[in-house]
């Protein structure tokens, strides 16, 4: 008997000992099989997030396209299309999380604590998202504006939460900041319907000034994109080393002034000649020393110049 009892007591030690594995296998199963839902669940919620802010995004432009306000201004529309797309994304990821068992409010939580952490280390990002909402309010530009931003000058493509996109005439990409463009001077080179052109040009000083200002405002006004209102304008804005500067003055519309600029700098230099009348160019001369005369500082090389020159290198 007194044997009996000590096996009895471990064969029930034993049973008792694999009934607690058991149990607690079985609990690691089922927590394992919970989590692989969960994680199944949370993926497929993700990848619906994905599809969603991709229809909502698509269901907001078509309808945001309808209202007056939005439909002839593509920079308001892109920025509220993308401010949908952004919000749906981060409702999803509060579900993902929430499917994986993160309890989110102890995360918005922990998020407020380090709020002025988060906010000094990404100040640059929340002053470009900052900027692009202030862009949308002032309306500086709009797409499709010409415009030049520190220097840089292109066309406007892309207003987004943290840059704007220019393509200039070479059809470079130009993305800038919404802080730079915000803090920066900016010039709308097509902000307004109609610009001026300004070209100088230079006459001789023997000349006849107001003929010279004539020939050019006839010039001007024969041509058919420049406006009659306001007039061409011409003066005399300079006394130069070797020429008077004359400036001609011409107003047409935004669309027009490349064009009619390189029109109007050659029907002037053509109606100059016509007129005959001079377009100097700087010479420059040699005072030497001594009784030598004054020699120009100009010469003319001729190709025998360049084959002797090639001789000598060779030799």
């Amino acid at each position: 008997m007194s044997n009996a009892t000590p096996i009895a007591e471990a064969v029930a030690t034993g049973r008792q000992a694999v009934a607690v594995d058991a149990a607690l296998i079985a609990k690691i199963i089922d927590l394992a099989g919970d989590f692989a839902i969960n994680l199944s669940i949370a993926a497929l919620i993700f990848v619906v997030t994905l599809f969603a802010a991709k229809w909502a995004s698509r269901a907001a432009r078509n309808t945001l396209s309808r209202v007056r306000g939005f439909r002839h201004d593509p920079t308001v529309l892109s920025f509220a299309v993308q401010v949908v797309r952004v919000v749906v994304i981060i409702i999803g990821m509060i579900a993902v999380l929430q499917r994986l068992g993160v309890q989110t409010t102890s995360i918005i939580a922990v998020l407020g604590a380090a709020s002025l952490a988060v906010g000094l280390a990404l100040q640059g990002t929340l002053s470009n998202v900052a900027s692009g909402i202030m862009l949308l309010v002032l309306r500086p530009y709009r797409v499709g504006d010409v415009v030049d931003v520190g220097g840089m000058a292109g066309t406007v493509q892309r207003l987004d939460l943290f840059t704007t996109q220019l393509s200039n005439a070479n059809n470079h990409k130009i993305v800038i900041p919404n802080s730079k463009v915000l803090s920066d001077p900016l010039t709308n080179l097509t902000g307004q319907h109609t610009r001026r052109i300004e070209i100088n040009f230079g006459v001789g000083y023997g000349d006849d000034l107001s003929q010279a200002r004539s020939v050019l405002a006839a010039m001007a006004e024969a041509h058919e994109k420049v406006l009659h209102d306001p007039t061409p304008w011409t003066g005399v804005t300079g006394l130069l080393d070797s020429s008077v500067q004359v400036t001609l003055h011409a107003w047409v519309k935004v669309e027009d002034w490349w064009q009619t600029q390189a029109d109007l700098m050659q029907g002037g230099k053509e109606a100059l000649d016509a007129a005959g009348i001079e377009i100097p160019f700087p010479h420059q001369v040699a005072v030497p020393y001594g009784d030598e005369d004054v020699m120009p500082v100009v010469r003319v090389r001729t190709v025998e110049d360049d084959s002797s020159d090639l001789k000598a290198e060779r030799s």
